[in-house]
């Protein structure tokens, strides 16, 4: 079985936020582009914390889902 999360996300570098996150400062999601093991993505207020990992092609396809504006998001 793959492992999905990354236990401490700060060990990575090169996160940038969301494009789709506000500039509030509440809730933000940042992603890590270029990882070979998929796309992490993790809250920003909590940048020693996990991070998901998704396969590109889901994260693709879920990207594509919401700039379409698939009500199912």
């Amino acid at each position: 079985m793959a492992e999905h999360t990354i236990p401490d996300s700060s060990a990575l570098a090169g996160w940038r936020k969301s494009s789709f996150s506000g500039n509030e400062g509440g809730s933000c999601v940042e992603i890590l582009d270029d990882h070979p093991k998929g796309v992490p993505v993790r809250d920003s207020k909590t940048p020693h914390g996990p991070a998901l990992l998704f396969p590109a092609a889901s994260w693709s396809s879920f990207v594509t889902a919401i700039k379409a504006g698939d009500p199912a998001f």
